[in-house]
This record gives structure tokens, sequence and C-alpha cells, in this order.
């Protein structure tokens, strides 16, 4: 610890500390171009555990991701995705872009958690680092769960078209 603070500026400290990372991490992803987000990366692959979904479903997300707050539009320009609000493939492109931009903004979030060894007790720095791996796995596994649902809904969404396409219809 470089820095000795009563509890009470701690406290203080350290929730101020977390809104502005918070906020920060949000906005630095948001300002990467959306194309970016459009190809699938590593980090977004999924691994064989998640691809049917069946682990998600056992931990009960379908319960608990909708009482989560989505601060996906709370920056201008931004994407909410609390609910999906058409069905077309392009919205539904989008979405699944969005959810990558979401996943690296909860990912990127947890790291500066060992800024809060500077001012706080080893103890509670890592209590910080719990705080953080607590509070943003959820969003995680919200993004990457709907995000594999996403590319099987689209997928045969795309299936459909190039059928109709062919036949010549639409």
């Amino acid at each position: 610890m470089l820095v000795e603070l009563s509890p009470f500026w701690t406290i203080v400290i350290n929730i101020f500390a977390w809104l502005v990372l918070h906020l920060s991490v949000a906005y630095i992803i948001h300002k990467i171009p959306f194309s970016y987000f459009t190809k699938e990366r590593k980090w977004d692959s999924p691994f064989k555990w998640e691809r049917n979904g069946q682990k998600y479903e056992t931990l009960g997300i379908r319960k608990w991701k909708t009482i989560l707050p989505d601060g996906g539009d709370f920056y201008r320009g931004g994407f909410a995705k609390k609910t999906l609000e058409k069905d077309s493939a392009e919205y539904l492109a989008q979405f699944l872009a969005e959810t990558r931009r979401a996943e690296l903004t909860h990912w990127l979030s947890m790291p500066p958690a060992l800024l809060f060894f500077i001012w706080n007790p080893v103890w509670i720095g890592n209590i910080m680092i719990v705080y953080a791996i607590l509070f943003n796995l959820p969003f995680i596994f919200i993004q990457r769960y709907n995000r594999f649902r996403l590319i099987r809904i689209l997928t045969l969404k795309y299936k459909s078209l190039e059928r109709k396409r062919r036949r010549g219809v639409g």
C-alpha cells in the first residue's frame, strides 16, 4: 500500500474509482469502430463446453439475465441488448457484434482491480479483485450465451434467405 487513508475515505475513493474505471473502459470500447466487432476473434470463440448453451442453462441464466442492467445504450449511439427488437438479419448481425463489444468491455473492466492495491491494504485489494470478477462474469456469460444463440438463429435465417433467393422469392 503506497497511500494510507482513513476507512471513510478508502470507501469513498474505492466507490468513485470503480465508477470512473467502469465508465472509462466502457467509453473506450464504445469508441472502437463497429467493424472490429463484426468478425469472430480468438477471445470470443466458443469453448467446447459452451457450444450448446447447456452449461449456461444449468446456471439458470434465463432467469437472472433479464434482471441485470444493460448499459449498452448508456453512451450516444450505443446499442441496447436487453431484448430483441427486430428479427431482420441485419439487426441480428448488429446485435451479435454488440455482444462482442459488451463482452470485451467486461473483460477489460477486471484488470484495473490491481490499481486498488495502491491505496488499499492487501486484504481490501484482494476483495476488489473478487468484486471485479464477480461483477463482470455474469455479464460476460450473458453476452456469450446470447451470441451463440444469435449465431444459430442467423445461420438458419441466412440459409432460409438463400433458399428463397434460389427459388426467386423475395
